[in-house]
């Protein structure tokens, strides 16, 4: 028996069976499990795949324990207080951070690239006006495909990486786009003159002949916000890209299956029903009431925005995030019920010992939802701007998949638990 393996005993046989032990190079080491049907017969039952590896990969990783996110060995909160958006893209897409002529090059490079197909326009006024924005980003970045043909096939690294800064720079164009559809706004075009994040609020908030100013804080904010959101390892969204993508499918499809997972309110809409939620307290003496139907077990009332399935300690983006809302919110002046409620849910949950036991710590949606709020950003907004922050990390995901030895598709096992042969 091998020192780094893990014997399995069946008691029912007296069997045992042997299977490699993995380390990487940091966290938990895995077993693997892949030759477990081959030597036993059986499949390993793992709901949610909680406990499952599914891949290797350099690009982000998490300590859950310690409060820890880094992607490529530098740690979110060094990269938040430092960096900005576009130079932790460069960073997954490249593997490290870019110089300043670098960044220069890299911000020109999605700037020419940041306009859609003329035809694309027509698309947006194909959907009803109360279609929802997730709904049309999903169907516009599907229909990617059908404008750029020419790389559904690509092998050579040049082409797929023209791909990826093409897609990263068009999400931006097409969110302010379904927008101002839903809206019924004039349609509106990159500026050429502005950054990545400070684009899109200007083709959110822009209107003919009209000058469009934006504060300093208030792209420092989004554009912080699009960084915290970029990479998670392999949650929900980022899985089915993977999965997707292991079928040699397109990647404009799979970041179109990415949206369709993250549109779910357990996963991008998270900070959305943070909202909600503040807006069903309303004011700031109601929220003893609700921290009470929150401790009570057999009330369905609870608070969005605390805990994590990952994160038993500080969620190291909440703190860079908190900061951000802060200053936000005092140099723009505002000052309304839901940061108040807000601030008072948080002063309980911090010092409270229900919430404090449970590791039940302010989240990254609860900040984003905040500040995205005082930015003027609707509701039904925000999983789209989690779109934004998210693509470059489908994105290097979906590149690491391709650049892997062997590309095995994803066909999972399961359970089956219905009715038996009946002829």
């Amino acid at each position: 028996m091998s020192n780094n393996s893990m014997t399995l005993t069946d008691n029912r046989n007296g069997k045992s069976y042997e299977f490699p032990i993995l380390d990487g190079s940091v966290g938990p080491s895995v077993v693997d499990m892949s030759s477990l049907y081959k030597q036993t017969g059986m499949f390993s039952y793992d709901e949610g795949l909680t406990s499952t590896a599914v891949c290797k990969s350099d690009i982000t990783y998490i300590d859950g324990e310690q409060g820890l996110l880094m992607h490529r060995g530098y740690p979110i909160d060094w990269l938040a207080e430092n960096k900005r958006f576009l130079d932790v893209v460069h960073l997954l897409l490249y593997k490290e951070l870019p110089d300043e002529k670098r960044y220069e090059n890299f911000k020109y490079e999605l700037k020419k690239r940041s306009f859609i197909h003329e035809g694309m326009h027509k698309l947006f006024d194909a959907f009803p006006d109360d279609a929802h924005p997730m709904a049309v980003m999903q169907a516009a970045v599907s229909s990617l495909s059908t404008f750029y043909p020419d790389h559904l096939n690509m092998d050579i690294k040049e082409e797929y990486m023209e791909m990826a800064a093409r897609i990263i720079a068009k999400i931006p164009t097409i969110a302010a786009s379904a927008y101002r559809h839903k809206n019924g706004f004039p349609a509106a075009y990159p500026n050429l003159d502005r950054g990545f994040t400070e684009n899109f609020l200007y083709m959110l908030r822009t209107y003919p002949y009209d000058h469009v100013e934006l504060r300093p804080i208030e792209v420092k904010s989004l554009d912080t916000v699009f960084m915290l959101h970029i990479d998670h390892e392999q949650n929900a969204s980022t899985s089915t890209v993977r999965s997707v993508g292991s079928t040699h499918a397109h990647p404009y499809s799979c970041i179109s299956a990415g949206i369709g997972a993250l549109w779910g309110h357990a996963h991008g809409g998270a900070n959305e029903g943070v909202i909600r939620m503040l807006e069903q307290i309303g004011t700031v003496d109601r929220v003893d009431e609700f921290i009470k139907k929150a401790k009570d077990k057999n009330d369905p009332f609870r608070l969005m925005g605390f805990g994590h399935r990952v994160y038993k300690n500080l969620d190291p983006r909440a703190k860079a995030l908190k900061k951000l809302r802060d200053q936000l919110i005092d140099e723009i002046g505002i000052d309304t019920n839901l940061i108040k409620v807000a601030s008072r849910i948080e002063e309980i949950a911090l010092s409270d010992e229900y919430f404090v036991k449970r590791n039940l710590y302010p989240n990254v949606d609860f900040h984003s939802g905040l500040i995205l709020k005082a930015l003027g950003i609707p509701n039904e907004m925000f999983a789209v701007l989690f779109v934004i922050g998210r693509t470059p990390g489908w994105i290097a995901q979906w590149i690491e998949l391709k650049e892997q030895e062997s590309l095995k598709i994803v066909r999972p096992r399961q359970l089956y638990v219905g009715s038996k042969l009946k002829i």
